[in-house]
């Protein structure tokens, strides 16, 4: 990468960086690097421990494994860290004038207080006749708002549910018809970050505990 590019990409790092504050990580990956160590420049390091010189990302990796593809810029989407945080995180492609990729432009926000305060809330203003969410009978067209659904019965997002929470929501999907849908397995298996052998698992378990009432 081009020292006056990242120069440049540093000056916008440190900006973000102090408009948002401490729990804003701004990372700069250079994809030409090997991919032990893609990361050039950190702001606020501390949200995901890393620091200069540290490998790269599963965004990263993606994208070296597929240098010849011209990726679109991957936006507001949720990642954990290792020690459990949630991120909510954009990851933009830098091109040379040629149009190949040289680096990765990641943002990265703490998240994980404001997604407990945002359960506590809800809790405190949920009411007494809970419903269970309305069955969409035309699941063809509606895989997404049947997710949406499961979520909002659950209560918490995704990546905060642990397996009884995800069996519940599956349950929710299993009841609403939701795996008619082709390919409906791959796409909630991924979104609620299990495997498919995982999920199927989880639809039987439903199935042995309704045999047993």
């Amino acid at each position: 990468m081009e020292t006056k590019r990242l120069e440049t990409l540093k000056q916008i790092a440190a900006g973000i960086a102090a408009q948002f504050g401490d729990k804003c990580e701004v990372v700069i990956h250079d994809v030409s690097s090997h991919p032990e160590h893609t990361i050039v420049h950190i702001e606020n390091g501390h949200v995901s421990g890393r620091k200069v010189g540290d490998g790269a990302s599963m965004v990263v990796l993606e994208q070296l494994e597929h240098q010849h593809e011209q990726p679109q810029d991957h936006l507001c989407y949720l990642t954990r860290t290792p020690d459990g945080k949630i991120l909510k995180s954009s990851s933009l492609y830098i091109r040379n004038s040629r149009g190949a990729v040289t680096a990765i432009f990641s943002i990265n926000y703490d998240v994980t207080g404001l997604m407990m305060m945002q359960q506590t809330i809800g809790e405190l203003l949920s009411t007494q006749d809970k419903t269970e969410p309305e069955k969409i009978i035309n699941v063809n067209d509606v895989l997404d708002e049947l997710i949406e659904q499961s979520v909002a019965l659950v209560g918490k997002p995704a990546a905060l549910m642990n397996k009884d929470d995800k069996i519940k929501a599956i349950q929710f999907l299993n009841k609403a018809g939701a795996f008619l849908v082709t390919k409906s397995g791959d796409k909630v298996a991924k979104y609620f970050g299990i495997s498919k052998y995982t999920l199927y698992s989880y639809i039987d378990t439903n199935k042995q505990q309704e045999e047993k009432k």
